[in-house]
């Protein structure tokens, strides 16, 4: 009996461990800002019931799901090292999981999205199968190279939304000016995460931004980053008629972004620059959860 107990505790353990390795909470809420961007950004005048039941819509959703989840597994057998110095107690619960079984899920998972893929359109396999190399080129080689770490990054985190795109071949300028502002607000995440794994891309030798410039220079890189992400801000602000309500949400980054590159400057530790990585997280799931506003007018 208490065998069995003990086997149930450590299978619910690597479960726990696997679900954080591929970001379950993060692809969760990629699923809802998919559908959400689906119903009210990218297909405006559909409803939910024919968003809901579109089949090829939903295929296209889980196959990035699935690539991305893939992407999350090889990010962490490339950065076990690394983890073990900045995240430690992440490390230890997620490689509950052997290296040798993320490998398997990564390449089951990979096999499912551009089997998903093909469901959707044969046009939409290469697609995938350059989007999951891009992910194993970054985990692989890019990640520890000289800025294209953090532009590659950003752009592998915002491809899923071009998919979307692509599939309701929607190129409005509210679409580009939207993800203008998440390119930028992401970027800047990212940055601030370079500095939070200061220690652990020093001793790796990952050549970011800040191991390479310092956090001085980082920081007024940061500040610029700021700055330009005003300017998607202005031209959305501008679309008042169309994004209804959403409008607020905007108005609202303004002084939220001030806010973080004040706190950004005042404080130099490792804990503030994980606190600030997660008030951009939240302003990031803010922004998804607020575009169902723009079905509210002003």
């Amino acid at each position: 009996m208490l065998f069995k107990k003990q086997h149930i505790n450590n299978f619910g353990i690597q479960i726990l461990a696997l679900f954080a390795s591929v970001r379950g909470y993060t692809l969760t809420t990629i699923i809802v800002a998919q559908y959400l961007s689906a119903r009210y950004i990218f297909a405006p005048h559909s409803n939910w019931k024919e968003i809901l039941f579109d089949t090829k819509l939903l295929m296209l959703v889980f196959a990035t799901s699935f690539a991305i989840a893939g992407g999350y597994l090889i990010n962490n057998f490339y950065d076990a090292e690394k983890d073990q110095i900045n995240r430690p107690h992440k490390y230890l619960l997620e490689h509950r999981v052997s290296a040798s079984f993320q490998l398997f899920c990564y390449a089951l998972l990979n096999t499912l999205a551009l089997v998903l893929s093909m469901l959707v359109s044969w046009r939409t396999v290469p697609f995938f199968l350059a989007y999951i190399f891009g992910i194993w080129l970054y985990s692989h080689l890019l990640k520890k190279q000289f800025w294209t770490s953090n532009v590659f990054a950003v752009i592998l985190a915002v491809i899923p939304f071009f998919a979307i795109t692509l599939y309701f071949k929607n190129f409005s300028s509210l679409v580009f000016y939207h993800a203008s502002f998440l390119f930028l607000i992401v970027l800047i995440r990212d940055l601030i995460k370079d500095l939070e794994n200061f220690k652990g891309d020093w001793v790796r030798d990952y050549k970011t931004i800040a191991v390479v410039f310092g956090e001085r220079t980082t920081k007024m890189i940061l500040s610029f980053l700021v700055l330009l992400t005003f300017i998607p801000i202005a031209l959305l602000l501008a679309q008042k008629e169309v994004l209804q309500s959403m409008w607020y949400y905007f108005i609202f980054t303004i002084p939220f972004l001030f806010l973080i590159v004040l706190i950004l400057w005042r404080s130099p530790d490792q804990k503030t620059y994980l606190w600030l990585h997660n008030l951009l997280k939240a302003l990031i799931v803010a922004g998804i959860l607020s575009i169902v506003l723009v079905r509210f007018p002003l």
